[in-house]
């Protein structure tokens, strides 16, 4: 189990920090919320490929992902995210 939650946040955070470098604009979020957005973005690509493939290894349409489908998650999740906090992500 404590495996599972040290691989979750080591994943959250490589996944979230690719996502805000892919995301054009400035973030102002924090790293936990970074670790926080990346852990989403990866339950979030889980889902979608469960959708898509229609094959689950898990038993369960709602399981966390591999770094890929983290990575497309978590962008997915920043990209709704600034869309709907409405604020100015650019500065310029």
């Amino acid at each position: 189990m404590l495996g599972l939650i040290i691989s979750l946040i080591v994943v959250g955070i490589i996944a979230g920090a690719v996502a805000r470098l892919v995301v054009p604009g400035r973030q102002n979020i924090s790293i936990p919320m970074t670790i926080v957005l990346g852990i989403v973005g990866s339950f979030v690509g889980g889902f979608l490929g469960f959708l898509i493939f229609q094959h689950d290894p898990m038993d369960g349409f709602f399981q966390p992902a591999g770094i890929i489908g983290s990575i497309i998650g978590a962008i997915i999740v920043l990209l709704i995210y600034i869309r709907v906090s409405g604020r100015s992500t650019a500065r310029g």
